[in-house]
């Protein structure tokens, strides 16, 4: 099964304020990963292609990063994740910016079925935190907050 998944932010901050919290991924001052409510992001080394790790129970190598620019990610785990996911900052003018995620991966064996059920609501909940994480840091606040649907928060209260 193919899986395209996107998520992004119209962010008030330059194209450099956005790249910033970039290349803070998976570092002691990670300001883009929503870290405190989810498995951190942990690499074996600062980001870089080779760099590899991942959050919880998701493993990937970064095969490819542009700083303050795009990163992409190639998954190694769980079983039947085949793709990549990756950040990518799109500046809009001299005063606004997208950032935005992307996860594109064909899934296979229990995947075709965990990543519909358990793995997608996490997925979607995480990144919007993500999102609201680099909106708060870019305005101080955050416009309209994700929420967790009751999906979600049944699926984080089980895998406790």
């Amino acid at each position: 099964m193919g899986v395209y998944n996107v998520h992004e932010r119209l962010l008030a901050a330059t194209g450099s304020q956005v790249g910033a919290l970039l290349d803070t991924l998976s570092s002691d001052g990670d300001g883009l990963w929503p870290h405190r409510s989810w498995p951190a992001m942990k690499l074996d080394r600062p980001l870089a292609p080779g760099a590899a790790g991942g959050h919880g129970p998701v493993r990937y190598t970064v095969t490819a990063y542009t700083p303050s620019t795009w990163v992409r990610f190639t998954f190694s785990g769980p079983r039947g994740f085949h793709g990549f996911h990756e950040y990518a900052v799109l500046p809009v003018d001299e005063r606004r910016t997208v950032l935005r995620h992307t996860l594109a991966m064909n899934t296979g064996g229990p995947a075709r079925l965990t990543w519909p059920l358990i793995w997608r609501p996490l997925h979607d909940a995480l990144l919007e935190d993500s999102l609201d994480r680099a909106e708060r840091a870019c305005a101080g606040t955050v416009a309209h907050p994700a929420r967790w649907g009751p999906h979600t928060r049944l699926l984080r209260s089980l895998l406790r």
